[in-house]
């Protein structure tokens, strides 16, 4: 058996467990440990910061899913300040092992491996994802991750990382050229992020109280999901429908161009709308496609419950790398 550190490190917040996975290729996982990125000026300062809630002492292999391209020279986050040199890991970290992956494409591990049991149904066709061909995966956070990964019909798999959340934003409606308009007053380009992330339900809030002539309430993103979510506040609803609409056009643009045969959203925002997205024109808007509206509505949309797939998915990276 292998022990190691798992680490997935998004805009907001970086999560480390000690993870062990068997020589049959069994990953288990201890209770994780999650710090606030801003509450750290580097990635370093917040290792020694876990290593010491484990005593002073942690495995000397490590598995990182980060949220950004990865270099081999300097990874850079796409939405926070830290960087890392794969080069010094081993010295800075005191590991001789390492892996480094895409936050999604551990997520898009941990959506291969994952259960059926480990998935709620949200659109399409209510059969489980397929054996074979591509799956693909992406969920809204701080930012917008998309990955897929293939399946070669035997239980084998590939994961393909991507940035496809960085795609140019496509607004179908009055209201989402409104949005658009608003954000590129601040941005030469808006892509799909800009929109379908955490933080973007404000502009999205914001738009809709500008277009109903209502003084605008300046709250945060929490507090708009907040609002949004509970029903007590109708027009942070609205913002939130809204949302769920363009996840669904995003979804279906990225299926579509991904040749995908199944979608699976992932991420903590995706867990607590879940209901919403069931209710809301998710699954209409996933299948307006011209066309292909009829091959859209073919696929089977999940979203996965795994509490952590992306340090399940760091784990499974890293066994696939070195013990396989």
């Amino acid at each position: 058996m292998t022990e190691l550190v798992v680490v997935d490190i998004g805009g907001t917040h970086a999560r480390f467990a000690i993870a062990s996975v068997t020589n049959d290729g069994v990953i288990t996982m201890a209770k994780p440990e999650t710090l606030h990125t801003e509450d750290h000026a580097s990635f370093q300062t917040a290792w020694e910061n876990f290593r010491e809630r484990m005593g002073g002492t942690v495995p000397d292999a490590v598995s990182m899913a980060v949220a950004g391209p990865v270099k081999k020279d300097v990874i850079r986050f796409t939405n926070n300040p830290w960087i890392v040199r794969p080069a010094l890991i081993g010295e800075k970290l005191g590991c001789k092992r390492y892996t480094i992956v895409n936050d999604f494409e551990a997520v898009a591990h941990a959506a291969a491996r994952a259960q059926v049991e480990e998935f709620v149904h949200l659109a399409g066709p209510d059969i489980d994802l397929p054996a074979s061909g591509t799956i693909s995966v992406l969920g809204p956070g701080t930012g917008l991750g998309v990955a897929h990964f293939w399946r070669d019909g035997s239980g084998g798999y590939r994961v393909q990382a991507t940035e496809g959340g960085h795609g140019d934003f496509a607004p179908l409606d009055q209201i989402e050229d409104a949005i658009l308009a608003r954000l590129r007053k601040r941005h030469n380009r808006v892509s799909d992020e800009r929109v379908i992330s955490g933080p973007a339900i404000v502009d999205i809030y914001e738009t809709l109280a500008a277009m109903e002539g209502r003084a605008v309430q300046e709250l945060d993103d929490i507090e708009i999901w907040t609002r949004g979510t509970s029903g007590k506040d109708s027009l942070a609803a609205a913002a939130v429908d809204r949302f769920c609409l363009a996840l669904g056009s995003v979804a279906g643009d990225i299926a579509l161009v991904q040749g995908a045969s199944g979608v699976v959203i992932a991420g903590g925002l995706g867990y607590r709308i879940r209901d919403t997205i069931i209710a809301s024109g998710f699954a209409d808007r996933f299948c307006a496609k011209g066309r292909f509206a009829g091959m859209m509505a073919s696929l089977p949309v999940k979203l996965i419950v795994h509490p952590q797939p992306g340090l399940f998915g760091a784990a499974a990276a890293f066994a696939r790398e070195h013990l396989s």
